[in-house]
C-alpha cells in the first residue's frame, strides 16, 4: 500500500467505493456479487438504445443482490414528464427510487420538458416518489461543450436546489487519467463552499485502446504523458491496464483538511466482474 499522508492508503481509498453497470449487464452483476461488499453502491446508466423496464430490471437486480442501486436520469432524453414519473414509480414499486443520479445527458436538444439536470431537481417529481438522495456531475477535466465558469455556477445552483428541497447530495465526477487537476478542482469546489462529499470518477481495469477510446470519447484530457503516469502503454495497445497508480498517486496527495470527504467510482469499461476482483485484490 502506498501513503505519505498519515491514515490514507490505497487501500483505504478504496473503502466505500461504487460503480457502474447498464441495462444488459444483469448477468455481469450476478456473477461480480459474490466479489463486491454488501450495501456497494452500483449506478444503473441510462442510455439511448435501452428502454425504461430494462432500466428498471436492472436497478432490481442490484436491490436483489444485496448491493444499492442508483439509477441514472437523463434529463433530455425525457420525452414529457409523465415518462419521468412512470420510470420513478416504476423503480419505487422495486425498492429502488431513494437515491438516483441525475445528469443533463447526451441530446443537443431536450427530448421533452427538461433541459438539465437542475430542472428535474426543481421538478418537485423526485420527491414526490420517494427520492431522499440525488447524486449530481462533476467535470474536473471540463467539459468539451459547456465553459468552466458555467459548470460552476450550475454546481453551485444545484447544490443550493437540493438544500432548499432537503434532499442529501454527493458529487460523482467524470473519469479522468491524471490526479493533479482532480485534486486541484477539489481544492476550488471546498473554496465555493461546496461540501458535499465527492465521488471520484477512476477507468476500472480495461484494454489500453478501449480506455484511450473513451477518454477521446467524454473529452478526458489522455495526453503522452499523462497515459505514462496512469500507467497506459501507447506503443501496445492490445494491452490492459488498471488504475493503481491513479489511486495511488491520489492516496499520496490526498488530504482530507483540504479535499474534503471523497470516495471512488468506477467506471466498468472492462466488465463488472474484472472492476470488482481488481478491487477485492486492492482492498
Amino acid at each position: 500500500m502506498t501513503t505519505d499522508h498519515p491514515g490514507t492508503t490505497s487501500g483505504s481509498l478504496l473503502d466505500g467505493f461504487s460503480l457502474e453497470m447498464t441495462g444488459k449487464d444483469i448477468p455481469a452483476l450476478e456473477a461480480a456479487a459474490p466479489s463486491l461488499p454488501p450495501g456497494t453502491p452500483v449506478n444503473v446508466t441510462f442510455l439511448g438504445n435501452e428502454d425504461l423496464s430494462m432500466r428498471v430490471a436492472a436497478a432490481a437486480a442490484v436491490k436483489r443482490a444485496g448491493l444499492h442501486p442508483v439509477p441514472h436520469i437523463s434529463a433530455r432524453r425525457l420525452a414529457s414528464t409523465g415518462e419521468l414519473d412512470s420510470f420513478l414509480k416504476a423503480l419505487e414499486q422495486v425498492g429502488s427510487a431513494h437515491h438516483v443520479f441525475t445528469v443533463g445527458g447526451d441530446p443537443a436538444e431536450p427530448m421533452g420538458p427538461f433541459s438539465d439536470s437542475l430542472s428535474l431537481i426543481t421538478s418537485g417529481r423526485l420527491e414526490a416518489f420517494g427520492v431522499n438522495k440525488v447524486s449530481i456531475a462533476g467535470y474536473p477535466d471540463g467539459h468539451s461543450g459547456i465553459e468552466v465558469d458555467v459548470l460552476w455556477s450550475v454546481l453551485e445552483a444545484k447544490v443550493a436546489a437540493l438544500r432548499e428541497r432537503g434532499l442529501e447530495g454527493e458529487v460523482i465526477t467524470q473519469f479522468g487519467f491524471d490526479t493533479v487537476p482532480i485534486l486541484d478542482w477539489l481544492t476550488t469546489l471546498r473554496d465555493r463552499g461546496i461540501s458535499l462529499p465527492v465521488r471520484i470518477g477512476v477507468p476500472g481495469p480495461a484494454g489500453i485502446k478501449r480506455l484511450l477510446g473513451y477518454a477521446g470519447r467524454f473529452g478526458v484530457a489522455s495526453s503522452a504523458g499523462i497515459a505514462k503516469r496512469y500507467g497506459l502503454s501507447l506503443g501496445n495497445l492490445l494491452g490492459t491496464a488498471g488504475p493503481e497508480h491513479f489511486v495511488a498517486d491520489l492516496a499520496r496527495d490526498y488530504q482530507p483538511e483540504r479535499h474534503g470527504e471523497i470516495k471512488l467510482h468506477f467506471y466498468t469499461f472492462g466488465g463488472i466482474k474484472a472492476t470488482a476482483e481488481w478491487v477485492a485484490a486492492h482492498r
